[in-house]
Order: structure tokens, then sequence, then C-alpha cells
């Protein structure tokens, strides 16, 4: 009997199946998780693809905001810890790649290691803003156009998906962005992310002008107005990800839980509101592991 984390459960060609939800689905929905367990969740309840944020692993490996403290091996060993775990493509945050263009192409080396279907850098300046926040800087588009090369270059299966992402709407408008996209296009990235438009007709306009598989951001308290993935595949979006939304949400629970129990002096008026341990057990495919362990006792005893 193999051991449940022999590997077996990783995708062996992420971005191909990637690739292939293109084709399929006229949008996928990517709920964006932070480590191995919320991935699970996200799989067990049927979603075909998910995203890793590079915020939502930064608040809470580290405790620290979205400033670019995360660094490569830190966020390449949370990926893979997550990609070992489940069998569907998983798309990460590289941040601006970590550094120029050398530091690019070894990020896309250790994090397609890791598993992952993909990963799209962004032109901000190093570090970078969340980028829903005011008071952006970009980097030069030749510079960034560099970057999408050393990456494209550094892949070793091609399949291995590159995303670009320009945040040129806050800085040089909506115009300016497309004239990235376009350029970015042109130097091998497999898709676009526009970060932060703020209308529908925004993200009309720049899928009209820009051909490629493009991703949606669908964060909370931001920039951009609340559609529906529906929506977005309407207006011409196929990825659409929701990086901060399970974060969130855990986060708020866990502070009523935490006042409950300080007012209360007992967790018994949440109980109704928890993951049971049974519901766990099965998401944590616990029996797995259970059985491997009870094969080996099985084994030992026939000498």
């Amino acid at each position: 009997m193999r051991f449940p984390l022999s590997g077996a459960e990783r995708l062996p060609n992420a971005g191909g199946r990637l690739r292939l939800l293109w084709q399929e689905r006229s949008y996928i929905l990517m709920p964006g998780v932070y480590n191995a367990i919320l991935a699970r969740l996200v799989q067990y309840h049927g979603f075909d693809a998910l995203y890793i944020s590079g915020a939502g692993v930064t608040n809470s490996l580290l405790g620290l905001p979205d400033h670019a403290f995360i660094t490569l091996p830190e966020m390449a060993q949370v990926c893979r810890a997550i990609t070992s775990v489940i069998s569907i493509p998983a798309v990460a945050d590289a941040d601006t790649g970590y550094g120029e263009a050398l530091q690019v192409a070894r990020a896309v080396q250790l994090l397609e290691n890791a598993g992952l279907a993909g990963i799209h850098i962004e032109d901000q300046v190093n570090p970078k803003r969340c980028g829903h926040l005011e008071g952006k800087e970009l980097i030069p588009t030749k510079q960034m156009v560099t970057k999408i090369r050393a990456a494209v270059r550094a892949r070793a299966n091609p399949d291995f998906v590159i995303i670009a992402r320009t945040d040129a709407r806050a800085v040089d408008g909506l115009q300016g962005a497309i004239d990235r996209a376009r350029a970015y296009a042109e130097a091998g990235a497999d898709a676009i992310f526009p970060e932060a438009l703020q209308s529908p007709d925004e993200f009309d306009r720049f899928a009209r002008a820009v051909p490629l598989p493009l991703m949606a951001n669908m964060t909370e308290f931001g920039k951009t107005p609340y559609l529906t993935a529906r929506e977005f595949a309407q207006l011409g979006y196929k990825m659409i990800i929701f990086p901060m939304t399970l974060f969130r949400v855990m986060m708020k629970a866990a502070a009523h839980a935490l006042e409950t129990l300080k007012e209360h002096g007992t967790q018994k008026p949440l109980l109704e509101q928890m993951q049971t341990r049974t519901e766990l057990y099965e998401l944590l495919e616990y029996d797995r592991f259970l059985e491997f362990d009870k094969s080996l006792a099985a084994e030992g005893k026939r000498g």
C-alpha cells in the first residue's frame, strides 16, 4: 500500500490541465488559499482550480502586510505543501518575480518544481504595494518585457503558464494598461492580469484590446466593483480569482470566537458554527493514513 503523501495526488502536468480548462470552461472560478488545508477544502467542494495569494501567505505565515516581505523559498515551500495534497491546478502570486530578470528565471524554476500550473508576475517597483492601494509605481515597460522573456525561457515545461500582471491602470490609465499588456503578450506571456480596473466598461474595453486569456481579481473592499464570475466571463475573462475571501471570512469568524470565549468562558455557543471532528477527518482523509499504518502492522506480524 502506497503512503498517502507519496505525491500521487499531484498533477503530472498542472499547466497543461489549466490550459485545457481554458478550452473546456467558459470561466474558471479560483478561490484564494494560503495553506494546504484550505487547498484541500477548495478541491473537496468541487472547484476546478485555485489561486495561492501572496498577500494571504504573507499575512498568515509572517503576520506582516503585503509589502514584498515573503521570500521566494518561503513562497515555494508553501506552494509545494499545497500542490502535494491536491489534484487540481494552482496558480500562485509571484509578486515582482523576487528581483530582476535573473531572479525571475530562478523563481520560475523553483515555483514550477513546486508543482504549480503557473504564476503571475507584476510590473510594480519593488517593494510592491497591494494592487488596490494608492501610491503604486511601475518599472519601465522594457524592463518588464525582459522579465517576461526570462520567465518564458526558464520554464522546463512549455505548458507552465506565465501570466503578466499590469498595475498600470492606477498610474497611466486604462490605455496605458492596454499598451503594456500588448507588449507583454508580444514578449511571450501566456495570459494577462489587469489589476484594479474600475468598471465593467473598463474590463470590456481591455478584453477587446488584448486577445489572450485574461485573469480578473474580484477582491473585496478594493477598486473593482463586485461582479459575478459569470459577468466577468461575459466580459471576456477566463480566470476569476477571489484571493482573500476565505482569509477575511476566517479572520472575522476567529475574532467572533475570541470575543465569545472572553465573554462566556466557554466555546459552547460556537459549536454550531464549527467544522466537526468527523468532517475534518473526512477532509484530511484520515482513514487512508490509518489503513497504511494498519497494513504495516499486519506485514510486521507476518514476519
